[in-house]
């Protein structure tokens, strides 16, 4: 079994996992939320929501990218067989046992949950420490952070803290921003170049360090922010910099010609997906009329579902010798997802008329985009590299 193509390396189990997973669960999340589906017996339904949304689907694309990456940079050899089917049987069992919150003791819940996130941590630290690359040394760091804030959420599940559920859940969103803020800054022009380059098209793609700096860490101090003092002045104010300081650093990724490329425009919509979020949440924490969930969405919704799309849909034909082409239909995954997203984030600023409707469609919308890229992808990631190498 571990000598199947799809444990020849970490982003085909962890792509299909995110494609069906994202799908199935949107759709459960619409069940539970009309009260057709009873929800687990988890802290609040819409805690064990995010909580899955985060830990689940997100993990689970991280997981594939990270996996698939790392040892592109550190020239080491990736993670395969039989200890890959293994990691993926971690996750696998950390979401059996949030489906199964109320059947199964909450320690047992938070025991097998906990188990995947500080294992790819290992993973990546060793693959990392052994080549000396200091300037990935954060990208472990984040993961574990995520394992804190995973645990700081069981812990008011099992009775030792009154209220750190919502507030860490906010903070693993916005570890995840970091995330794609860090390697969506370094993918996103090197990608666009190459597209153009293969269009013939001269202009230049730049990047300004010092923009790139700042437009990370005012990212993390966004999340530092948000997790000690949420609601302040100062939250706010720092995340619609945040939100600006991202959008300017994209200005000369030439956004405007990589449009013609849906692999590339879809990595620059994530982005603009993030700013947005950020600015929204920024400008609804300084008093302007804005729902406080808008923003939030925007990020979750927007720029992680997006941006998730945007990365498979790439690395799963460069990681098996496919050429940079989408296969028939897939661009509907990117119509699909910012459609679902766009009436999420609309959702939060409609009328309360208007908003049932608007969430639905989100959630059918978003579930059909994930599903689509996995029956869309499911051959090429199930089958061996065409271009008969390793992987």
């Amino acid at each position: 079994m571990s000598s199947h193509p799809v444990w020849g390396r970490g982003f085909r189990p962890f792509f299909l996992a995110a494609g069906g997973y994202g799908g199935g669960l949107t759709l459960a999340w619409i069940a539970i939320w009309s009260g057709a589906w009873p929800a687990p017996a988890w802290l609040a339904p819409s805690l064990w929501h995010a909580h899955e949304m985060l830990f689940g689907l997100v993990a689970a694309a991280i997981a594939g990218f990270l996996l698939t990456a790392v040892p592109v940079w550190t020239g080491r050899r990736a993670l395969a067989g039989r200890p890959l089917l293994a990691l993926t049987a971690l996750w696998a069992a950390g979401r059996l046992a949030m489906l199964s919150a109320g059947a199964l003791p909450a320690g047992l819940v938070a025991a097998v949950d906990l188990a995947f996130l500080p294992a790819l941590a290992v993973v990546l630290a060793r693959h990392l420490w052994r080549t000396g690359q200091r300037r990935n040394y954060g990208i472990p760091g984040v993961v574990l952070a995520l394992t804190l804030a995973n645990a700081a959420v069981h812990a008011q599940a099992l009775g030792w803290a009154s209220s750190s559920a919502s507030r860490t859940l906010r903070f693993a969103a916005h570890a995840v921003v970091i995330l794609i803020v860090v390697i969506g800054g370094r993918i996103t022009p090197a990608f666009t170049a190459n597209a153009l380059r293969s269009r013939g098209v001269s202009a230049a793609v730049r990047s300004r360090p010092w923009l790139d700096r700042a437009a990370i860490a005012s990212v993390v101090g966004v999340a530092a922010a948000d997790l000690l003092a949420p609601g302040s002045t100062a939250s706010a104010s720092l995340s619609c910099l945040a939100g600006l300081l991202v959008a300017a650093r994209m200005a000369g990724w030439q956004t405007a010609r990589a449009w013609r490329d849906p692999l590339a425009a879809s990595l620059h919509a994530g982005m603009a997906w993030v700013a947005i979020g950020l600015v929204v949440i920024g400008a609804g924490g300084l008093g302007w009329t804005l729902s406080g969930t808008a923003g939030l969405h925007a990020l979750t919704a927007g720029a992680m579902g997006s941006m998730i799309l945007a990365v498979m849909t790439r690395v799963a034909l460069g990681h098996t010798g496919r050429p940079l082409a989408l296969p028939a239909g897939a661009a509907g995954c990117y119509l699909l997802v910012h459609a679902g997203a766009a009436a999420r984030v609309g959702a939060g600023l409609a009328p309360d008329a208007h908003q049932v409707s608007l969430l639905v469609a989100a959630g059918l919308l978003w579930a059909a985009a994930f599903w689509l890229f996995t029956v869309l992808y499911w051959p090429i990631l199930t089958r061996p590299r065409v271009d008969g190498k390793e992987g």
